[in-house]
């Protein structure tokens, strides 16, 4: 089989994943994924597509991922993942969509207005 290669985004980051046939293990810019995403609801996160597809152990999968911060990346690369499941076999679609992992979340931190403390927060008015 040769590697197949997606790309999966949230918020500002971005995360290209790279899955060839092998035993199961997952590296995240050159470490484990344990070691990269410490805390176990992140290793979750990331392991979802393939826990859910049944692909524990079928696919050696590696992450270059950059950008926002430890969530938005584990979600970013778990989009990522779900994309390549459903390249590897269309029949994987049916169990991804339900679950929400084919959708991209749009919600990005809105940018500050000129004239503005923040993005919606104004200055105080003072009539005198």
């Amino acid at each position: 089989m040769e590697v197949i290669h997606k790309i999966g985004r949230r918020k500002t980051a971005v995360a290209r994943v790279y899955v060839s046939t092998g035993s199961g293990n997952i590296t995240v810019n050159k470490k484990d994924v344990k070691d990269y995403f410490s805390t176990s609801t992140l290793q979750y996160k990331v392991r979802q597509p393939l826990n859910l597809t049944g692909n524990n152990e079928s696919f050696d999968i590696k992450v270059n991922v950059y950008g926002g911060g430890i969530t938005g990346q584990a979600e970013a690369i778990r989009l990522a993942l779900s994309r390549a499941m459903v390249e590897l076999d269309a029949e994987n679609r049916t169990t991804l969509k339900p679950e929400g992992l084919l959708t991209r979340d749009p919600r990005m931190v809105e940018r500050k207005k000129f004239g503005q403390k923040k993005a919606r927060k104004k200055f105080q008015f003072s009539k005198r």
